[in-house]
């Protein structure tokens, strides 16, 4: 079984990792917004790293789950899941407006 504890520290695992996220998809808009795609892209890159190590952890008590293994609830994993699930619904938009911003500024290249 599970404990609390690691159910918990899980829980933290994923906040950190999604919080990383966050943080380069945050710094990607406003790269992107400057015209600097290429590192809007890296930086993409970096918080994708970040949400795999975030669902790697996730994994971990899944499988447990999925094996039999009774799991305790604990709002830190609940604030865990949040945290994890708006962090990749953000970098879905992050990508979306990176290529806008990519398009406009052709356009406005081409326009003079």
């Amino acid at each position: 079984m599970a404990t609390k504890e690691e159910i918990s520290m899980t829980g933290f695992a994923i906040v950190a990792y999604a919080g990383d996220a966050k943080t380069d998809l945050i710094s990607a808009l406003k790269k992107a917004r400057d015209g600097e795609i290429d590192e809007a892209k890296k930086l993409v890159e970096s918080a994708t790293e970040s949400i795999n190590d975030a669902h790697n952890e996730q994994t971990k008590l899944l499988s447990k789950e999925a094996g039999g293994e009774d799991m305790d609830v604990t709002f830190i994993m609940v604030h865990g899941q949040d945290t994890l699930m708006t962090t990749m619904m953000l970098k879905d938009e992050v990508e979306f407006f990176i290529d806008e911003y990519d398009r406009i500024n052709k356009i406005e290249k081409k326009l003079g």
